[in-house]
């Protein structure tokens, strides 16, 4: 009967059967492991980020989208925003609510007799919605300059902010006239979740629908 350095008896003369721990003289043959120690990850220059996703790198592979900076594989597109559209177009009830409340520059706004709707790809960590100005310098991803040109919306209007679980959040960071999500006002400064199916209203009949697909 032998004896393991942790004081138990062993039925064994190689490793303790009760705690596993391996008794002396015992030889131990060399896993493949130890033997060719694996080729440390290369880390790459400092400050190099991944060209898809702008992680900084840590590795061979980025750690949020899997790119491959060996060049052995294709790199792969992040996911976040990847699957999702914005339609615009006009919704006369909102129109009427709009003008119901009489606002100083009512009487000046007019429904517009044809307003198409238009699809715009969501990608990136943000989406600017607004109204081109070039002498503001303005030029949101999400252009509502038209024809037909809403002038309740604001050059600056709304930002969609992407969020890690490939969502949205959406942000008014101070238009003229305020937003709403599904009929409810969006406080300024304030990020609001934001999916599939949501309405975002804004202007004096802007309309913005989420959906999921690459248009």
């Amino acid at each position: 009967m032998t004896t393991c350095p942790q004081g138990h008896p062993s039925g064994t003369d190689d490793y303790c059967d009760v705690c596993g721990a391996q008794l002396a003289g015992a030889a131990v043959a060399p896993s493949p492991s130890a033997a060719a120690p694996a080729p440390a990850a290369q880390a790459g220059p400092p400050g190099e980020d991944c060209p898809v996703c702008q992680t900084p790198r840590a590795g061979q592979f980025c750690e949020v989208c899997g790119h491959d900076y060996s060049g052995t594989a294709p790199a792969r597109v992040a996911a976040t925003g990847a699957r999702w559209e914005a339609v615009t177009g006009a919704d006369r009830a909102y129109y009427d609510q709009v003008i119901a409340q009489n606002g100083p520059d009512a009487h000046t706004i007019a429904f517009p007799p044809y307003c198409p709707e238009r699809s715009f790809a969501l990608a990136g960590e943000q989406v600017r919605i607004g109204r081109r100005s070039r002498t503001r310098g303005s030029d949101p991803e999400i252009d509502l300059s038209g024809p037909p040109e809403d002038p309740g919306v604001s050059h600056l209007h709304a930002v969609l902010l992407a969020q890690g679980n490939d969502s949205w959040a959406l942000v008014d960071p101070g238009s003229a006239n305020g937003t709403r999500v599904n009929g409810k006002p969006v406080t300024v400064n304030v990020p609001v979740p934001v999916g599939a199916g949501d309405r975002i209203h804004l202007g004096a009949w802007t309309v913005i629908t989420l959906r999921e697909g690459t248009p």
